[in-house]
């Protein structure tokens, strides 16, 4: 991913389009969360635009993720505050502590 391909994810459904199906059809609510993994600015930017377009943060609660390994954590919080972004950064924890060690 990366370059503007942001992975986004609906409930436990991984979309590879924009997420307005589900804005559209009104299956989105209050207490339903987006997520969009981060991979790079591109990735950033064009979140961001669809959360504008789409007005998302008015439906639900969005949640930006870096990708471990692929964005820094810091500069993605950087980003968020500087654009006064309506969304949580989400952090891997299990990814910060153990990174890619199997069960764990």
């Amino acid at each position: 991913m990366g370059g503007g391909q942001a992975r986004v994810e609906v409930g436990d459904q991984f979309l590879e389009q924009a997420p307005q199906q589900f804005v559209g059809a009104a299956v989105l609510g209050r207490r339903d969360q987006v997520k969009f993994v981060i991979c790079d600015r591109a990735d950033y930017d064009w979140a961001r635009e669809l959360i504008a377009r789409y007005r998302l943060d008015a439906v639900c609660e969005i949640l930006f993720s870096p990708s471990h390994g692929q964005q820094d954590p810091a500069e993605l919080a950087a980003w968020i505050l500087e654009d006064h972004l309506p969304v949580r950064l989400q952090l891997q924890l299990h990814k910060q502590l153990w990174g890619n060690e199997p069960g764990r």
